[in-house]
């Protein structure tokens, strides 16, 4: 009777544990979830900070996008890196191009980042003015073109804007890669003094995920490999609010009770996607402050970024110039480095996503990049890169390989202690440590490389999927290798090409299995082949597990980038011939060179 008092006390426990969690994960949580998302709302609509532009009209009709830039007065520009037009009214951004790269590998059609705001996924940028807290310059202001022609870097675009007492003169020009900088100059007609303010604005349009997959077809799905968001930097603190976070209101580290993120040491703010970037660089010898508009946010309006100056005070007659820049096009790390190091932008290398191992990031990309430069393709740096990084861990792993060499001498003696103190544990264990002591081996020897792999391979992860450089880069049949790998078993690794690999993989279940590509099935080879160059665990069980393994990371790495799993196989290849060697210095037999003789023997046998 007292165990069944036991069993079923241990019975109500269990049950009272379990409607706690439940009730706490059912009810609790998203009570908890709904209070602070009313109450972001709420701090939302009491938001105070610099003035800002008035609220955007509602749209009435969406366009497509060549429809929508008929509508408007447009200035068009051409530089090496991007072309587009300019909305005369507002003196807005909102059609630009990147030159050089593409949706899809095809490369049939440019990455159209900034976009109409009658168009589906509305993305633009431009600088504002205001003074006190009505806006001179706004969304629609008149602004009419001084003298004739497009904008190109070597012809700047002239523009006049006449509003109420105040005559502003605008220049935009635009270098050859991603910079546009308006350069102002404000002019106080009236017969009082006049306090002015330049508001910089990017403001975008639709579901964030949809507009990702518009400009980058599959990176709406790499939300966690790469920070895509609010990003920006003031007095010298990077800031950061990926897209998510930022819609549901939360707070933003650095954020000041006003709503701001205020600057005196320069720096810039704006929306960072996978691989674009789209900032405010306000004049860095000038204050500014930053913000995220969550009043707009709250009621369901588009996402706005915008930046504010300090006040400029003008007299009657008195004019003063700003100039105010735009970077708006992909995060190519020479062109952010020339920006941060010419310009004294700062930071601006950190637009790219280099991860908590930057300190090893950085340099694989250096490294890489300096490579490919000499070899031709980054296919080929990737596996010289991998020579470089296994050249200084050679002794440490001849160390782990002569630790292995030694436990897989000492197979045949260990399992005689088991068979012969197979009744007591205790002194079958103290055995086997005597034997190691005699012998000189050491069972965790082998496993001192991977605490330098695991860094090496989370970096190089990193680098290959952040780094534009990397992106629609081709080595032999792999056309991206920042990309899976594009081939599978299924239609015999493209000798059957009414098949495609893209509709193999899209098969519900099977499509996991005959989806497999060939690089990750080469990993799964090589690794398996490693194994057989180590000791075996002695426990069953664990043996199995551990050669199931190959298996099971072949199937893992078949969604990882393709540039990853090539460095894995050739890494583990390299790994496979140094193991061997020392194994064969030591005078171990090991499978592979069992195998190997059977098969010398054989042949000599079928020539006698």
């Amino acid at each position: 009777m007292e165990k069944q008092d036991q069993r079923n006390f241990l019975i109500a426990m269990v049950a009272m544990i379990a409607f706690v969690f439940a009730y706490q994960a059912f009810i609790m949580k998203p009570a908890q979830e709904e209070f602070e998302a009313t109450q972001a709302v709420r701090e939302a609509e009491q938001q105070t900070g610099p003035t800002v532009a008035a609220d955007a009209p509602a749209i009435a009709e969406i366009k497509p996008v060549e429809e929508a830039l008929q509508d408007d007065t447009r200035v068009p520009f051409d530089a090496a890196s991007v072309d587009g037009t300019i909305r005369l009214a507002g003196s807005r951004i909102d059609d630009l191009s990147l030159k050089k790269h593409y949706l899809t590998v095809d490369k049939e059609q440019e990455v159209r980042l900034f976009r109409p705001e009658n168009t589906e996924f509305g993305y633009f940028a431009t600088w504002y003015w205001a003074d006190g807290s009505k806006l001179v310059a706004g969304r629609n202001s008149p602004w009419t073109q001084v003298g004739e022609g497009q904008l190109t870097p070597g012809n700047p675009l002239m523009l006049r804007l006449e509003s109420e007492g105040l005559t502003i003169d605008r220049v935009i020009s635009v270098d050859e890669d991603y910079l546009f900088t308006f350069t102002d100059t404000v002019t106080n007609n009236s017969a009082d003094a006049r306090q002015v303010r330049a508001i910089g604005s990017i403001e975008r349009h639709g579901d964030y995920k949809e507009f990702l997959e518009t400009t980058d077809p599959g990176s709406s799905a790499k939300n966690g490999l790469a920070h895509m968001g609010l990003m920006g930097v003031v007095n010298g603190e990077l800031r950061l609010k990926k897209y998510k976070p930022l819609f549901q209101l939360k707070d933003i580290k650095g954020e000041t009770s006003e709503g701001t993120f205020p600057s005196d040491q320069g720096g810039w703010w704006g929306l960072s996607d996978m691989y674009w970037l789209g900032a405010l660089v306000p004049q860095q010898d000038q204050f500014f402050a930053g913000l995220v508009d969550k009043r707009k946010l709250s009621r369901g309006q588009p996402l706005e970024v915008r930046t504010e100056s300090a006040p400029l005070t003008l007299a009657p007659g008195e004019s003063q110039t700003m100039a105010n820049s735009l970077y708006a096009g992909a995060k190519r790390f020479e062109v952010l480095q020339q920006y941060q190091n010419e310009l004294g932008i700062p930071r601006m290398v950190d637009a790219i996503d280099w991860g908590w191992a930057f300190f090893l990031t950085k340099p694989f990309f250096y490294a890489l990049e300096w490579l490919s430069g000499i070899v031709g393709s980054f296919g080929w740096a990737i596996l010289a890169f991998t020579v470089l990084i296994k050249l200084p861990l050679v002794p440490l792993y001849n160390q782990s390989y002569k630790s292995m060499a030694k436990m897989k001498k000492l197979q045949e003696p260990m399992q005689e202690i088991r068979e012969r103190f197979k009744a007591d544990p205790q002194r079958q264990q103290q055995e086997v440590m005597k034997l190691y002591k005699q012998e000189g081996a050491n069972p965790v020897g082998g496993c001192l490389p991977i605490l330098f792999t695991i860094p090496i391979f989370y970096a190089l992860y990193k680098t290959l999927y952040v780094t534009i450089e990397m992106r629609h880069a081709s080595f032999g049949f792999l056309k991206d290798l920042s990309a899976p790998d594009p081939t599978a078993i299924g239609n015999l690794f493209g000798l059957i090409p009414w098949w495609s690999a893209a509709d193999i993989k899209a098969i519900p279940i099977i499509g996991i299995i005959i989806g497999i590509g060939i690089l990750p099935i080469l990993y799964g080879v090589t690794m398996a082949a490693i194994q057989t160059l180590s000791p075996p665990p002695p426990d069953p069980t664990q043996r199995r597990i551990i050669q199931a393994m190959p298996l099971v990371f072949m199937f893992v790495f078949g969604g990882f980038a393709a540039g990853l799993v090539m460095y894995w196989v050739w890494s583990n290849l390299l790994s496979f011939a140094q193991q061997y060697f020392i194994m064969r210095r030591n005078g171990v037999d090991t499978e592979i060179g069992k195998f190997v003789s059977r098969l010398v023997r054989g042949k000599k046998k079928a020539a006698d």
